[in-house]
């Protein structure tokens, strides 16, 4: 009888924020104006399944544009990247990484996400998918991350991937606090491979924010049941409505959850008082022109070494190196 691959189970280290961590971190977001918690704060268990179902809509492009430009460029995003360990920021499903696996080869690949159970899920998938490949999932706010973990497979040079646009969940001088993060966490021998989402024509902006089939909507209150879970809430969610538009003098799409009425709210210990139509942020989403993100990354400490973009030029891929690093004379842009 042939002998079957031994498939090895994934390894997981949890890092998740510590229930006073995210009691300090809402009480904040709750003191601002207007009132804005963490984004990534949506993604518990339910929240990931939901995005996912977001994903799939058809008024949310982005996924489908990013994953088709991946799978079309991966050899030469691969060359690019060249060899190392592969270290994705924000992985989610992981759903878009497979063809830099297939052609990277890396010495391991390394997940970095909020929610341990969808983690898990998605490491496990990806590791029937790639089996010869070693796979670590790392549960945490990759925001707020000193370090990574003492690990063997992360003593290799480290290759950054960071997908999906979700640098735009931030504000510009967020952003730039978080390439900074990324700079510090891959090393100076690194390189990352980040999606950018475009500006684009509003109807089509705010359509993908406000999906038909109402996940999106979906997605943003279940904040509320995972405050009420976690933070001895009382949230009632018919008390609100989703809305998302666009605000282009910041070049973004706001979402947030609406107050329908004057109430009150009692959280992590406090009340609350909204007011009518007053709205609780849930996510910006800010789009970057080509020459606006390359900008933002020079403000980082990054240079940017080559960008590949979808037929309509709607989305951008843009390789990044740390901009004090001596290495071989740059790539093409563009």
């Amino acid at each position: 009888m042939a002998s079957r691959l031994t498939i090895p189970a994934p390894q997981l280290i949890d890092l998740h924020p510590a229930a006073a961590d995210l009691r300090r971190l809402v009480v904040a977001g709750m003191e601002r104006q207007p009132r804005q918690l963490p984004a990534w704060l949506l993604y518990d268990d339910r929240g990931s399944q939901l995005f996912d179902a977001i994903c799939e809509q058809p008024e949310y492009g982005l996924t489908r544009t990013e994953t088709a430009l991946l799978l079309q460029r991966a050899p030469e995003l691969a060359e690019a990247l060249g060899t190392g360990t592969l270290v994705e920021f924000g992985a989610g499903s992981a759903r878009k990484v497979s063809p830099l696996l297939q052609e990277l080869d890396p010495h391991a690949y390394v997940a970095l996400d909020i929610s341990a159970a969808h983690l898990r899920q998605a490491c496990r998938a990806l590791q029937q998918r790639h089996p010869t490949i070693p796979i670590l999932g790392i549960c945490c706010d990759y925001s707020q991350l000193d370090e990574l973990p003492a690990h063997p497979w992360l003593e290799r040079r480290r290759l950054g991937f960071y997908p999906g646009s979700s640098i735009g969940n931030f504000t510009p001088d967020e952003a730039v606090a978080l390439l900074r993060q990324f700079l510090k966490l891959l090393g100076p021998d690194s390189r990352l491979l980040i999606g950018i989402d475009q500006p684009k024509a509003v109807q089509r902006l705010e359509a993908a924010y406000n999906d038909r089939a109402g996940w999106s909507a979906a997605f943003a209150l279940n904040l509320l049941s995972r405050l009420n879970r976690d933070l001895e809430g009382d949230f009632r969610p018919e008390s609100f409505h989703y809305r998302a538009w666009w605000q282009p003098e910041a070049s973004r799409i706001a979402m947030a959850l609406i107050s329908r009425e004057p109430q009150t709210v009692i959280l992590a210990g406090q009340r609350w008082m909204f007011a009518a139509d007053e709205p609780l942020i849930t996510e910006y989403s800010v789009k970057y022109t080509p020459d606006a993100f390359r900008e933002l990354a020079r403000r980082a400490g990054w240079r940017s070494l080559r960008r590949w973009s979808d037929g309509d030029d709607d989305l951008s891929l843009h390789l990044l190196e740390p901009a004090e690093r001596v290495s071989e004379p740059d790539l093409q842009p563009d």
